[in-house]
C-alpha cells in the first residue's frame, strides 16, 4: 500500500502520496469531480492505483476520527 506522509518541507506540510507532490486533498477534489482512477493515473503517471486508494483510505480515517467530536458539538449546542 502507498505511503501518505506529512513534511512541512513538501505542499506546506498537507498529506500528500510519498515520492510526490501529490496532496491527498487534490486526489479527492478530482475524485469528486467524477475523474475515474484511470482518468487520474492518466493525468499523473507518478501515480499507481494504491497511491489514490491510500489516500481516500487516510481521509476516511481522519474523518472517522472527527465524527465522535462533531456530534457531541452538536449536541452542546442543542441542549444550550
Amino acid at each position: 500500500m502507498a505511503k501518505i506522509i506529512i513534511d512541512p518541507k513538501i505542499m506546506l506540510g498537507k498529506p500528500v502520496v510519498a515520492g510526490t507532490r501529490i496532496t491527498v486533498e487534490q486526489i479527492l477534489r478530482l475524485l469528486a469531480q467524477k475523474l475515474t482512477i484511470k482518468d487520474i493515473l492518466e493525468d499523473f503517471p507518478q501515480l499507481k492505483e494504491t497511491d489514490i486508494k491510500a489516500a481516500v483510505e487516510y481521509a476516511a480515517k481522519k474523518v472517522a476520527k472527527l465524527e465522535p467530536q462533531a456530534v457531541r458539538y452538536l449536541h452542546e449546542i442543542h441542549h444550550r
